[in-house]
């Protein structure tokens, strides 16, 4: 059951009255598009929000997109290839797209649209003037970590003790996101146990032995490759247990709960950074700005599969509910 709905393509010239802004040079610009996951709500938001600003693709625009898949290797082999384009711009979704293009390139200017806090993970150094070649829209702070669990204790008022799940070869912000969510498990009553893994078979062995006690939960911490999360998934599933994630397409994926910042709210808005370059404007005088919308997603299906009555006052504030 759909609680928002995102910016779709009406499509047509007329359909966009303010076309008149884009640059009117007769030069076809283009754009580098490296993201995670292909997404349609992330797509309508990126290609409506340049069209309201007067950017058509197949008229005045051009976009070169590839997906990483949450696949590091693929990743750096699409930045490279985008580069190699010597696009206009590139808007790169998440902080592992920001990074991959981070090293193939110093000069062309680059958007990133989501990857948690950008200074903590060294995406830039200045947030209220960037350095170098990277600006955009940060997708959440340390701080959120408190709320996931708060939301998770929330779901399953029965669960005593919660599993931080995180790979620290690729979340160099986890122990941030670890001190807000201790602090409010004090709160709540709550026994954190840390879980680190670097593999599958890590993840599999750790979430066996932890899942043996009863009344436990799981928190994922962000990034969400794609191998880990349909391993998470899988065990949550297999062991009753209820988890809270921090992407959309986890909860969509059959997992209990995400909750994070709309990211496709965030390429709607790196949609206007991108309108402002083409026409000439600076990295350095675009500051890093912080999400302005957040979405909860609860996926009502799992919860009966888990044996949980989801209270109703919880299902009223998500912005999706999973049938």
């Amino acid at each position: 059951m759909k609680r928002r709905q995102f910016i779709t393509l009406l499509g047509g010239a007329a359909a966009w009255p303010l076309a008149a802004r884009a640059r009117q040079d007769g030069r076809v610009r283009l754009i580098g598009w490296l993201d995670g996951y292909d997404e349609r709500a992330i797509t309508a938001a990126l290609l409506g929000g340049l069209a309201k600003l007067g950017w058509i693709e197949g008229r005045n625009l051009k976009i070169e997109r590839r997906v990483g898949a949450g696949d590091q290797n693929r990743m750096q082999g699409s930045a490279a290839e985008l580069v190699s384009l010597t696009p206009d711009v590139i808007v790169a979704g998440g902080a592992a797209a920001t990074r991959a293009a981070q090293r193939e390139t110093q000069s062309i200017p680059i958007v990133f649209a989501g990857g948690g806090d950008p200074a903590a993970t060294g995406l830039v150094k200045n947030i209220a003037r960037p350095e170098g070649n990277v600006t955009g829209f940060s997708s959440s702070e340390p701080t959120i970590g408190s709320k996931w669990l708060e939301l998770l204790k929330e779901a399953a008022p029965r669960i005593s003790r919660v599993a931080i799940v995180f790979n620290p070869d690729i979340a160099p912000t986890s122990q941030k996101y670890i001190v807000a969510i201790e602090s409010a498990a004090d709160t709540l009553s709550v026994q954190i146990v840390k879980m680190l893994f670097r593999d599958a078979v890590d993840l599999m062995r750790s979430i066996d032995a932890f899942a043996r006690e009863p009344n436990s939960g799981l928190l994922m911490l962000p990034p969400a490759l794609i191998p880990d999360r349909v391993t998470i998934l899988r065990l949550a599933s297999q062991h009753h247990l209820p988890a809270i994630y921090p992407q959309r397409i986890l909860a969509v994926e059959g997992g209990l709960i995400s909750y994070n910042s709309d990211v496709a709210d965030q390429h709607g808005r790196a949609a206007t950074y991108v309108d402002r370059i083409l026409r000439g404007s600076n990295v350095a005088d675009l500051p890093v700005q912080a999400p302005t919308k957040y979405e909860l997603v609860i996926n009502l299906k799992t919860a009966r599969a888990l044996g949980l009555d989801v209270p109703p006052t919880l299902l009223a504030r998500a912005d999706e509910v999973i049938e």
